[in-house]
């Protein structure tokens, strides 16, 4: 089935040329004139990506950004800024926003249709991960239903969720986002205990005693998630027993995974993952192997599960090998079998 595209742009020419590059490639499009349109058609259309530009009048690029991130349907929709604005002030606002592209006119037809792909195909990785975790999980699923019913709250990168120290009364659910919890060793040295993400439960979980918060919790990205009370969980538990079994079942394996993942933060090569991460996109993209792919350093360190810093060292190594070529956002692979290899 063909993929959906909202195109927002007030500059007819541009609109118009650009749907023409969308429908030739087999997207199906649906345009706007303007901001407010934009914001308007989204809900209804409910597109795969949306294309923004920034300057338009009655409403600019920032605030249909906001404001369809805040919306039940269009928030975890793939955005992409469209726009002749190139100061990097410019495109930081809008990465701050939420936006996962930014592409700068006049633009190639390439640069469009691989932004689209990459976007497609990081969210239909996530999605399958996302899948795999929860496939046959039923009575579990009601506890995250009822998460889902309680308040909503938003956080951008950087922002704290929860401070050590601060009363425990509550425990939480990602519905997107990333969250890292972490604390200070004697020397202030940062250790991250866990990451969390989509559709996972994270807090200071205990039902038999009250206390407080013994680590931080940081979003790592923009993070939408829910918080209910302790009490409202205990009442669900006395209603419904085999909820609470599998939450048991749940939380020791989270702890187990939580203790992989501390073993694989400290011991397993980031070569492997990154490498892995670029093989797997470029499967995901359907790209012959002289094609490049257009990423950003951020959602291959999010897939891949490493520090931005970290991947972006092993890239310059690989750029160093030979094994790939970068360019700006764009990453060209020239030895798929000593990607394959790395160990």
């Amino acid at each position: 089935m063909s993929k959906k595209i909202l195109l927002i742009e007030d500059d007819k020419t541009v609109r118009e040329n650009t749907a023409e590059i969308l429908e030739l490639s087999d997207y199906v499009v649906e345009t706007a004139s303007n901001g407010k349109i934009g914001v308007d058609k989204a809900p209804i259309f409910k597109p795969d990506v949306i294309i923004c530009d920034i300057m338009m009048p009655e409403m600019d690029g920032y605030q249909v950004l906001q404001i369809l991130s805040e919306h039940d349907d269009t928030w975890q929709t793939p955005f992409i800024f469209l726009s002749a604005k190139t100061d990097h002030k410019d495109i930081r606002k809008g990465m701050n926003l939420g936006a996962d592209d930014y592409l700068t006119k006049p633009f190639e037809e390439n640069e469009l249709i691989d932004a689209i792909e990459s976007r497609i195909a990081k969210t239909a990785i996530l999605n399958n991960r996302k899948n795999d975790e929860t496939k046959g999980v039923q009575s579990f699923d009601i506890l995250k239903s009822q998460l889902r019913k309680s308040e909503q709250r938003t956080f951008d990168a950087g922002e704290t969720i929860f401070e050590a120290g601060q009363v425990s009364n509550n425990i939480y659910l990602i519905d997107r986002g990333v969250v890292k919890t972490h604390r200070s060793d004697e020397n202030g040295k940062e250790l991250i205990t866990a990451l969390h993400k989509d559709n996972d439960i994270f807090g200071n979980i205990s039902f038999t005693k009250f206390g407080s918060f013994d680590e931080h919790a940081t979003a790592m990205e923009k993070t939408r998630l829910h918080e209910i009370s302790l009490d409202e969980v205990r009442m669900l538990f006395n209603q419904n027993p085999q909820v609470m079994f599998e939450f048991i079942d749940e939380m020791g394996e989270t702890l187990s995974e939580t203790k992989s993942q501390l073993m694989e933060m400290a011991y397993s090569s980031v070569r492997k993952k990154t490498a892995q991460t670029i093989l797997l996109f470029s499967e995901r993209l359907r790209k012959n192997k002289l094609s490049q792919i257009r990423i950003s350093r951020a959602d291959l360190a999010a897939v891949a599960g490493i520090a931005p810093e970290s991947l972006i060292r092993t890239l310059s190594t690989f750029k160093k090998q030979g094994i790939i070529e970068i360019e700006g956002r764009n990453i060209k692979i020239n030895d798929f079998e000593a990607l394959e290899n790395i160990s």
